[in-house]
């Protein structure tokens, strides 16, 4: 199995935002919060990795990425699965809809200010969400200062 994961950072005069979904996820019950992200080759099974972050961050979110840029592949649990993701990073976002998944999948959107992304994740895990493992790649540094 091989993803297209995005991480979308949204710059305006209010300051940069990332852009996050959250959908429900079966194997725990209940929703979860997540970067952007969809299966490569769901389409065309030789589709590109970037051809399907563009597209996965469209549908999801309702923004277009100008550019992407590959931040190299990641294998998601390496002791348990063979799953990889190639990570993008989107650049000059552009809005072109209201995003939410295709018919079936109940995406919300968030666009969650970098300086509060810490105590926004906490309000979530007190309300109940489960956490994607790659928040991690946005909460890091905060974690080791």
């Amino acid at each position: 199995i091989r993803a297209a994961v995005i991480l979308a950072i949204d710059e305006d005069v209010d300051g940069r935002h990332v852009l996050l979904v959250d959908q429900y996820r079966v194997p725990f019950g209940k929703r979860c919060i997540e970067l952007p992200a969809g299966l490569v080759g769901d389409h065309d099974a030789s589709e590109d990795a970037s051809l399907a972050a563009s597209r996965e961050l469209e549908e999801e979110t309702g923004y277009l990425p100008g550019r992407l840029e590959s931040l190299g592949e990641f294998f998601s649990s390496p002791g348990m699965v063979s799953e990889s993701f190639t990570l993008f990073r989107a650049h000059d976002l552009v809005k072109t809809g209201e995003g939410g998944g295709v018919e079936g999948e109940d995406i919300h959107v968030h666009r969650v200010p970098l300086a509060g992304l810490t105590a926004q994740i906490a309000a979530w895990r007190a309300e109940g969400y489960a956490m994607d493992v790659k928040l991690l790649l946005l909460l890091g540094a905060a974690m080791i200062a």
